[in-house]
């Protein structure tokens, strides 16, 4: 498995999206899906295959040894690049054992945590209700179509890291440019749209939400310390993954999978190559690789003084 993977995003339109992940599109992108099993593979041996053609056929080489012990042969993580232009709904998403429940087997839930890219300066995020609100009158909220009275806004900026564990109610506001690690799951329950027309598969999910939703889950912001020329910093570290924070300027900065699961790497600022034992990639901003577990060491070499997001599976 010596083989780097590079991965072809793909673009979504939304009614929310902006301008900034592809410009030259004719409509506005909300969604650029960056990692996730349905990608296909940029170039080299297994190039024009997707992801998760190879998570099948590779199995551990890919994955890594904790990865297939906890979620078996099923490329385990979504990632997403989000611009946010208008607001997103007010959405919920289940756990595990909710996601089987009202979706059926083979579906898992969504735990996901947001790096903030960009902000503009009135930024902010709905995460959670307001300290104090009882789940009756949060239930009632969500069938009057009233949940904006009782949510929690959160002012945010660039460099902060929010942790959103499943059950809890949030949604991202206009100015944010976020990098978005989760489960692999897109099962998203819309409590709220803003009034926006229930069509082009925007509907509410009244009920759905009322299961799932959590009264006393808040989403959890924290701000990046100062990083270092050349730097590490663990952001999130869940039951379901991982998320670490690269810097360099001009210094070389050794990895190893250690085989227990495949590192996600994307550019967030700078220009680098990755190398391995046998493979080299070019990576600008906002291009993705996966470094399957096998690879074991490899190297993230900075072309410009560059940040890296480094996801991985537990």
């Amino acid at each position: 498995m010596a083989e780097l993977l590079r991965l072809i995003p793909e673009y979504h339109h939304r009614v929310w999206g902006g301008r900034r992940l592809k410009p030259d599109a004719g409509q506005p992108i909300g969604e650029a899906w960056i990692v996730y099993e349905h990608n296909r593979i940029a170039g080299g041996r297994y190039a024009g295959r997707t992801l998760a053609e190879l998570t099948a056929e590779l199995g551990t080489a890919l994955l890594g040894e904790a990865v297939v012990a906890h979620t078996g042969k099923r490329f385990p993580l979504l990632i997403k690049l989000l611009d946010c232009n208008d607001w997103l709904s007010i959405q919920v998403h289940p756990n595990d054992a909710q996601a089987v429940a009202l979706e059926g087997p083979g579906h898992f839930g969504k735990t996901e945590a947001w790096y903030v890219l960009e902000a503009g300066p009135e930024a902010q995020l709905i995460a959670g209700v307001k300290p104090g609100v009882k789940p009756d009158a949060l239930q009632q909220a969500i069938r009057n179509g009233r949940v904006l009275e009782l949510v929690q806004h959160q002012a945010v900026r660039a460099g902060d890291i929010v942790f959103m564990p499943a059950g809890t109610l949030h949604a991202l506001g206009p100015g944010l440019l976020i990098y978005e690690v989760q489960q692999t799951s897109d099962i998203t329950y819309r409590v709220w749209d803003w009034n926006r027309p229930a069509s082009a598969g925007r509907v509410l999910h009244i009920e759905q939400s009322l299961v799932v939703t959590d009264p006393n889950a808040t989403g959890q912001v924290h701000h990046l310390r100062p990083m270092l020329d050349t730097d590490a910093q663990q952001l999130v570290a869940c039951p379901y993954f991982m998320l670490d924070l690269l810097a360099s300027e001009v210094e070389t900065l050794a990895l190893d999978t250690q085989g227990q699961s495949f590192h996600a790497l994307t550019v967030v600022a700078g220009r680098v190559v990755v190398e391995s034992e046998a493979a080299s990639v070019t990576l600008d901003r906002f291009e993705s690789v996966i470094v399957p577990a096998a690879n074991r060491l490899y190297q993230v070499r900075p072309l410009a003084p560059a940040r890296v997001l480094k996801a991985s599976a537990q």
